[in-house]
């Protein structure tokens, strides 16, 4: 538990805001949703309780319409009696979870509350951590929830990796919905490749998808903080 965790009152935690925007990767790709944000070391961050958290999403949900909300922050998971206090009642909209898969022990808890199971990655894992990815997609699929794998392949990226993963996720549940988002450039400049790796691909595993990622700034995952999710549209208050 870090330092700034430690401090905190029982059942809280530090969010960067409750925003509606755009989900912008994913199976749910263009969705509105709100975003409950798990702050950053770096970042402005507010204390919510779990039942304030909850209350705040009764009243956005109740004034307007929203497709889901989704749980946002590479560590949410390490916030799991939080969440499972905010979300131990179905709060009348789909939950979506969209995490990087490194803490399946953590996930099992919270699994029965979610509609959508989604890891985000970027390519370029290793073998530790896409054994992590792999049981947390082994979990929902176990569960019957709904489970997807977003990759947002850096410039650099080779299609080795990708076919690794794409083989991995296979092995782990054949329902995974892998979906493979290409920057403006990536799919202008190299067309023909994104052809050929959907054909490979879908020998292996037949739900992928290959979309634009949407032109959102936001912190690289290198950096120590999670990429760009989702284009804020508005700001509640």
């Amino acid at each position: 538990m870090t330092p700034r965790q430690s401090r905190l009152p029982s059942l809280s935690a530090a969010l960067a805001g409750i925003p509606a925007g755009i989900q912008t990767v994913g199976p749910w790709g263009g969705r509105r949703q709100l975003f409950v944000r798990f702050a950053g070391e770096a970042e402005t961050a507010t204390i919510y309780t779990s039942s304030a958290l909850r209350g705040e999403l009764v009243r956005f949900t109740g004034r307007s319409r929203y497709h889901s909300v989704a749980i946002v922050g590479r560590d949410a998971l390490v916030e799991e009696e939080f969440l499972l206090a905010a979300f131990g009642e179905p709060i009348g909209i789909p939950l979506m979870l969209d995490h990087d898969g490194q803490h399946p022990a953590a996930l099992a808890k919270l699994l029965a509350k979610l509609t959508l199971v989604q890891v985000t990655l970027d390519g370029s894992e290793g073998t530790a951590a896409l054994q992590r990815v792999s049981e947390s997609i082994r979990l929902a699929a176990g569960e019957r929830v709904a489970h997807a794998v977003a990759i947002l392949p850096g410039d650099a990226t080779s299609d080795a990796p990708l076919l690794r993963i794409v083989e991995q996720l296979h092995e782990a549940s054949e329902e995974t919905q892998i979906v493979v988002h290409v920057t403006a450039a990536q799919a202008s400049e190299h067309d023909r490749r994104w052809t050929l790796l959907l054909e490979q691909t879908m020998q292996m595993h037949p739900d992928m998808r290959i979309l634009p990622r949407w032109p959102v700034m936001g912190s690289r995952r290198d950096s120590g903080a999670e990429p760009a999710t989702h284009a804020p549209v508005s700001t509640l208050k």
